[in-house]
């Protein structure tokens, strides 16, 4: 995709700190890190949403975020290292690999809420109902 900047950083054509990369996928520095060593994982190919990602592309992407986790929280003394995949920022699938600190002021995670009487099964139904067709199309392998 012309515009999207994240196609730019995987095809060279502009700079980025880039910490690893194969055939199909790269990993680089995000400008603005909360943390050093706060690192963006995506797919050379240019997919929109994770949910338009093939399988084998996704596993790809997990499979080096995973490996960089270890790498990432060794190198930087970090207690844990969270992996988010958010989307908003960039119209380009990417995961946010970030090395975390207990005590480092950000949120550990979003406020949560109790479902209502009923509502967790309602709600688990809903999801089921579409599911089941869904997940009996998806493809029974994940080439890597």
């Amino acid at each position: 995709m012309p515009d999207c900047i994240f196609c730019k950083i995987a095809n060279k054509e502009i700079p980025s700190s880039i910490i690893y990369e194969d055939d199909k996928v790269i990993a680089f520095l995000d400008i603005k890190p909360v943390h050093p060593g706060y690192t963006l994982v995506i797919p050379k190919d240019h997919h929109q949403m994770m949910s338009d990602t093939p399988d084998g592309l996704i596993a790809s992407v997990f499979v080096i975020c995973k490996r960089l986790m270890r790498v990432i929280k060794r190198a930087f003394n970090a207690d844990y290292v969270a992996v988010s995949v958010i989307g908003l920022d960039v119209p380009h699938f990417h995961v946010h690999v970030i090395p975390r600190y207990k005590n480092d002021g950000m949120a550990q995670f979003w406020p949560t809420k109790k479902y209502a009487e009923s509502e967790a099964q309602k709600t688990a139904e809903k999801i089921r109902s579409d599911a089941i067709l869904q997940l009996n199309r998806a493809p029974r392998k994940f080439g890597i």
